[in-house]
Order: structure tokens, then sequence, then C-alpha cells
């Protein structure tokens, strides 16, 4: 965040009626034609986009800090923290140029609030604030993972309920999305996430960080069928998901073929991937298809499933999901790959649909590392 940012900030809070000034504009804001600003910095990636209320994404740049978390095989919060506060200030403004704007047209500014690295949050949430507070213009405080539930509503034509599957590096969740801000939880992992399940193998077979797309490329070249490794949960009642113990056969397969200090040979590595994909995809479809069950007993007349988040981008995850929807009467509306991974469009969408319902947020909105959706309700009234 510019010094700049931060003192435009400070004048507009410690100004006389700040809020009262916000919310003599929310009303203004419901037309059908609005443009959103949405900023995303809530892990590795620092990202703004605009969008309108036609759907249309005028620019969604996403710029990676991959090759700075590389050496550590993994994010490290600080070095994320820093990284956006160098490059937000200029990202926004690109992102306002490819998109043939400015802030004089922008309606709203959404940020994401969290969940996620605390650093990151308030780098995006201030700089958020800044701006709503110096353009005179309402602020969106975006749940990120909100931002991943509606992210199908953008691209594709689809309306409340449906039923979600959230995949990424740090949730794996199967959720009734009712309406906006309306979520119940019907599924949830008990210890790993998928998406850092995939990094953690991926690190035991000598993959670098980020490790889940490697292990998807490798799996192609390798025997799905070669290595028995658990499906932890499946068959059982019930929508919670477990991974640990899987990663756990996996370290000890591993070892098992590295036992006379060898490298595992480009084979081995192959039919490890193929194997750990398949069970994971298999404990995936076996919880999703109980989930649908539970759905169709709410909501009988709806079949709408949603595959988002980063996992999601996995080719075969999605091709083996549009296989059993199919079967079970199901319509699988996923996002695009380039909105399934973090981004700011999907953030500026879901300030769309929250500022077309008058809703905005004070600029004491804090940001939260944790922050279910189950929370979320309370924020509409």
């Amino acid at each position: 965040m510019t010094y700049k940012f931060f003192v435009l900030l400070l004048h507009y809070q410690t100004g006389a009626k700040a809020d009262e000034k916000k919310n003599q504009v929310r009303l203004l804001f419901k037309r059908s034609d609005m443009q959103v600003l949405g900023i995303e910095s809530s892990c590795d990636e620092t990202a703004a986009a605009v969008v309108t209320s036609n759907k249309e994404i005028l620019s969604n740049i996403v710029l990676s800090q991959l090759d700075n978390h590389v050496p550590f095989g993994g994010v490290v919060p600080e070095i994320a923290a820093r990284a956006h506060v160098e490059l937000l200030d200029s990202l926004i403004s690109e992102s306002l140029i490819k998109a043939n704007t400015s802030l004089a047209d922008i309606d709203g500014i959404a940020v994401t609030a969290g969940p996620g690295l605390i650093g990151g949050v308030f780098v995006g949430l201030v700089t958020g604030k800044a701006i709503a507070a110096s353009a005179n213009i309402p602020l969106i405080a975006i749940n990120h993972l909100e931002g991943h539930a509606l992210s199908a509503r953008l691209t594709n034509n689809l309306s409340f309920p449906y039923l979600l599957l959230l995949v990424t590096g740090g949730h794996t969740q199967l959720v009734e999305v009712k309406d906006l801000g309306d979520y119940k939880l019907i599924g949830t992992t008990i210890d790993d996430a998928v998406g850092e399940a995939f990094d953690k193998v991926a690190r035991l077979i000598g993959f670098q960080y980020p490790g889940g797309p490697k292990i998807e490329e490798a799996a192609k070249n390798g025997d799905p069928h070669r290595f028995n490794f658990p499906r932890p949960l499946i068959g059982r009642s019930g929508c919670d998901f477990s991974f640990s113990g899987l990663k756990t056969a996996v370290r000890r397969t591993v070892e098992e073929l590295s036992s006379n200090n060898s490298p595992l040979s480009s084979d081995n590595i192959n039919d490890i991937s193929a194997s750990f994909q398949k069970a994971v995809i298999d404990v995936l479809l076996d919880r999703t298809s109980y989930a649908m069950i539970e759905f169709n007993k709410r909501h009988p007349h709806t079949s709408n499933l949603i595959i988002a988040g980063g996992v999601a981008s996995n080719k075969m995850l999605r091709d083996s999901m549009e296989k059993i929807t199919n079967e079970k009467g199901y319509l699988i509306c996923s996002p695009p790959i380039e909105l399934c991974t973090d981004n700011a469009a999907m953030i500026a969408w879901a300030g769309i649909e929250r500022l077309s319902l008058g809703i905005s947020n004070s600029f004491k909105f804090p940001g939260r590392a944790q922050w279910p959706l189950s929370e979320l309700k309370g924020d509409l009234v």
C-alpha cells in the first residue's frame, strides 16, 4: 500500500460522519449496468479485475508470486504480504486501463477481507478502503470462499439453490448454496484439504511447490492401478472427507521404493502420481454422491453441481465428476479453469451480487484469517 493511499484512508476515517457519507451513496448503486473493481490478495496471487453487472469481465489480471515461494516449498506469509504491497497499486491501475475505464466510472470496490493469510488480506483490504474513500464509492468486503461459491453465476446462467464442491489448497467442502450469503455446510475435511494433500504428496516424490499440476501431468503417463492406496471414509454415510491416511500410505510406499537411498524412477513417480490422483478423485466422487442425496432431500426439483477452487482445474476430476453427475441426473456448471484458481473477477462479481441488493460495508470492517461461509448470513441484514 502506498503512503498516499494510507493518508487518504486516515483522512476519510477521521472525517465527520464517514459512515453516513457511505450510506448516502450506497442506495444509488442498484442499476443494471454497474462496474465493480475487484481486489484479491488473500494468499500468493495478487489480482485485480473490473467486472460489469452484465457479466462482462473487462479485465482480470493475476500476478503469481510462485518464484518467490518455490525455494521454501510453500507460501511464506511475510514474503507474500510484501509482494502484495509492491505489486497491488500498479496492478489496479493496469486493470483499469485494460478495462478502458477509470475510477470515475467504478460503482464499488470489492475486496477480499478473508479468509486467508492475514498480512496479505490487510494489504488488499486497506488499499480497497483507501480507494473507496478517496473516490467516495461503496466498499464491499468479500469472503474469498463466497467468491468461489458465486463464480459459476458469473459464467453460467445459474439460479439458486445449487450444490457446491469447493476444493482448494486450504478447504475441501460440500456446501448447499441456498442464496446469496446463505450457505449450509454439508461436509468438510477432518484433516488435510485436498490441495494440501496434493502438495504434500508432490514433495514426497520430489516435485517442487506447487505440486498439484505436476502430479496431474505425471499421472498422464502412470498406471492408476499399480498402487492400491486407501480411500478414507469411502462408502460410509455422511459427506466428510479425510486425506491424511492416504498421504501416509503414499509416504510409506515412497520409503519402500527408496529403501536403498536411490531416487525414485520416473516410472515410479508417474505410477504413484496416477494412483494417488485416482484415490483422491474416488473419494471426492463418493462423498459428493452422498451430498447429492442430502441436497435432493431439501431441493428435489434442483440438480446443479458446481466445482470451484484451484483443484477444480484438474481435468481428470472434472471429467470424472461430469460422468457421475450425468448418471445421477445432475448438471455440472463449473467456471472455466482460469476462474477456478484465485482471481479478482470472482471477487468483483461477488461484490456486484451484494451491491445490487444495496449491501456494502463500513470502513471499519476487519480483515479475518478465519471466516466460515456459515457466518455470512448476518451480513445481509
